[in-house]
């Protein structure tokens, strides 16, 4: 069990890893640090490993029968199914000036929920190496 919190503790380090990339590009565009192809490109080659690695978070979280921590990450992977089925979940590069402001919000609003997530796993599975030392 201790596993599958551990495998669970480094998806969720590896998503804050790349939201804050994210977000860091777009603060450098914001500064003029870097130009809007290059933020976007950048942005875009992150997106989808992102999507895929929240979703096998809550695959994980689903098959090892922790329910709670399924039903935490399942909105944020439906979030990122709508944006994908909308075609919202890529950068465009001639309107990233006008959304910035919008993908500033929705990627931290990502970095409070993964935090929340990480916390949480960081809580069970201390909880749960105590628990099997009892044992």
């Amino acid at each position: 069990m201790v596993f599958v919190w551990l495998t669970a503790f480094f998806l969720v380090v590896a998503l804050i890893v790349l939201v804050i990339y994210q977000l860091m590009c777009l603060a450098d565009l914001e500064f003029d640090y870097i130009n809007p192809f290059d933020s976007s490109s950048r942005i875009n080659k992150v997106v989808i490993p992102e999507f895929v690695l929240q979703a096998a978070l809550s695959v994980l979280f689903l098959l090892s029968g922790h329910w709670a921590m399924f039903l935490l990450s399942a909105p944020m992977v439906y979030y990122n199914y709508t944006l994908y089925q909308r075609r919202q979940h890529l950068v465009d590069v001639t309107e990233i000036f006008n959304h910035l402001g919008r993908e500033k919000k929705r990627r931290l609003f990502k970095i409070v929920g993964l935090i929340i997530l990480l916390f949480l796993s960081l809580f069970w599975m201390i909880w749960t190496v105590l628990l099997e030392e009892d044992e």
